[in-house]
């Protein structure tokens, strides 16, 4: 390998990124350089002629059967942007293929962006699925059950609940794939004998894409889901793992001995060589949580959550399979019974999440306690509207983005006068009715 591409991926910024962005950008920039291959150059005699050609093979060619979006393509620019930036700076090549243009930013200010910008990108494939329309997909998918809501005689499924408990807690909060997981189990809520909808936890900034420590909620069904998962499948699944010494790792494992500060979040850790370190869960990254162990009555035990048969860590990046095969049998089962069989991304849970949370809060907020004209305007001073709510919900920096991408069936059918009407059935209605009116959001009627 070309040390100065060693270089770049362990002492430039690029080390910093979250794990799964790297991941991502390492295979855009592979890409690259095979197209660049295949013209006899090396990936440090890139011009911007071969960007271009470049785009036009990935976005529009009729030779390429695997076209992608403007969205996808920006992603792969802002890989390239990156590696090709850092690379002129360090004088490896004399100018970068990525050239950039000035632009008015959102303020008004002069930002620089790429000139091979895709411009209004928006996924094309991005879709939404109504609460119900998820238990249809999770039950059928990952719980084995057929079209009429029976067990599948058939089905020879494993880590059901693991699966199911798993993408329940996506579905009601809103987290990305790594963030959720990536979760310990001493970040879960403990099931409090209350009426409770919904628990709240802290997700450590470290674990974030956005890299700060932020509040997620996970609903009382999803909490109750997990913990049977923890104490069932889970549990068996360690016991099989220390029967067979898969836990004796060697140096970069971390030991829990004791934890202090606030619910416990500082860490007490002894290392392989037996020093004791402190570590604060908000500054673990998605790798360290993978070595973070704890004595239990028979051996060590894995914090990280998730786990897969074998007993160690089940990695963020192998639900995409998980997600996959479920939505194929979905699509087996269902054909012929529902208009449209459902088909379900991690990444929709999240954008499923934004449309009902949406709906919800808007809907409460225009029906508490009766309140008048003046007295909602004068709560949502106080606490925001809808859509600033939804936005702190998800992390995202700006408004913009949870309006114009998450939230596009609210702004492609003006819902936000929709939202006003007082309609039988509160946000589950509401959410039928968007349904009804949008190819892009999927429903069952009558669901389960």
């Amino acid at each position: 390998m070309d040390a100065r591409l060693t270089l770049y991926l362990t002492r430039s910024s690029f080390a910093r990124l979250a794990r799964e962005t790297r991941r991502n950008y390492a295979g855009d920039s592979c890409l690259f350089f095979n197209f660049l291959w295949s013209r006899g150059k090396g990936w440090d005699r890139a011009t911007a002629e071969d960007l271009l050609d470049f785009e036009d093979w990935r976005r529009w060619s009729t030779r390429n059967p695997r076209r992608i979006s403007g969205a996808k393509w920006n992603r792969e620019l802002a890989a390239l942007r990156r590696l090709y930036g850092w690379a002129a700076r360090q004088g490896f090549l004399p100018a970068s293929p990525v050239t950039e243009r000035e632009v008015r930013g959102r303020h008004g200010e002069l930002v620089r962006v790429p000139a091979a910008r895709a411009k209004a990108a928006r996924s094309s494939n991005v879709k939404w699925l109504t609460p119900r329309a998820y238990r249809l997909w999770r039950d059928v998918g990952l719980r084995g059950y057929d079209a009429d809501g029976r067990r599948d005689p058939r089905w020879r499924g494993r880590n059901d609940d693991r699966n199911a408990a798993y993408s329940d807690v996506l579905f009601s909060s809103g987290m990305r794939r790594s963030e959720g997981g990536s979760l310990l189990t001493i970040e879960m809520p403990e099931m409090a004998a209350s009426d409770r909808l919904y628990f709240d936890a802290r997700l450590g900034r470290e674990a974030t894409k956005s890299r700060r420590e932020r509040t997620f909620y996970v609903s009382a069904d999803a909490l109750r889901a997990v913990w049977a998962y923890v104490n069932t499948t889970r549990r068996a699944a360690v016991r099989r793992a220390q029967a067979h010494g898969r836990y004796e790792l060697g140096a970069e494992q971390m030991v829990v001995v004791d934890r202090s500060g606030h619910a416990g979040r500082v860490l007490h850790c002894r290392l392989g060589d037996g020093q004791v370190v402190r570590r604060h869960v908000t500054t673990l990254d998605v790798e360290e949580r993978r070595w973070l162990f704890v004595q239990g009555e028979q051996g060590l035990e894995p914090l990280w959550l998730w786990l897969a048969e074998n007993g160690l860590p089940f990695l963020p990046h192998s639900w995409e399979a998980v997600y996959r095969a479920a939505s194929q049998r979905c699509e087996v089962q269902l054909a012929g019974r529902v208009g449209q069989p459902p088909f379900f991304t991690p990444h929709m849970a999240r954008h499923s999440f934004a449309l009902y949370m949406l709906v919800a809060l808007q809907h409460a907020l225009d029906n508490r306690f009766g309140l008048s004209v003046q007295e909602r305007h004068d709560f949502r001073l106080l606490y925001g509207d809808a859509w600033s709510l939804v936005k702190n919900l998800l992390d995202h920096a700006s408004e913009e983005t949870t309006r114009s991408i998450y939230l596009a069936p609210v702004s492609d059918l003006q819902v936000r006068s929709l939202l006003q009407e007082q309609v039988d059935g509160g946000a589950t209605e509401l959410l039928a009715q968007i349904a009804r009116q949008s190819e892009r959001v999927m429903d069952t009627e009558g669901g389960w």
